[in-house]
């Protein structure tokens, strides 16, 4: 597997910190925010779909950890308001977000609750095995909407 380049790295940052802005609102007035938690974009590689090359990791909110893929920056093909990603472990679908510096990402709900997590490096903790689960195959369930 492929290490991110810098420059993947700031734009995830930068992607994590607008959504941030975007949602912080909506996040603090839901019934299981964590102040704990903050937002970021953890464990991300890239991945090949059949017309998409795309970056692939969890974004941590205070309330929800998230499946999320991010069109890679040479990416010019719009992809749809739905990604169908073929992960290992089985299909996902994720809906698109556009933010507003322009930026999109497709998103999936794989936690809604993550008031249990005592700090930003249990959720990035959480985030590795979910993502280490994601990427590996698991033959009895291939279908996961």
């Amino acid at each position: 597997m492929r290490t991110l380049a810098a420059q993947e790295y700031a734009r995830l940052a930068e992607l994590a910190l607008h959504y941030r802005d975007e949602h912080l609102r909506s996040i603090k007035q839901a019934d299981h925010y964590n102040p704990r938690l903050g937002v970021d974009a953890l464990c991300f590689q890239p991945w090949e779909e059949e017309h998409a090359s795309l970056l692939v990791g969890a974004l941590i909110t205070p309330c929800a950890m998230w499946l999320v893929a991010v069109p890679h920056l040479d990416q010019h093909d719009p992809l749809g308001n739905v990604l169908r990603l073929n992960l290992p472990s089985g299909h996902y679908s994720l809906s698109c977000e556009q933010l507003p510096n322009g930026s999109e990402l497709y998103k999936r709900v794989i936690l809604e609750d993550l008031s249990d997590l005592e700090s930003m490096q249990e959720a990035a903790r959480l985030a590795q095995r979910m993502m280490m689960q994601l990427m590996v195959s698991d033959k009895s369930s291939p279908e996961v909407g």
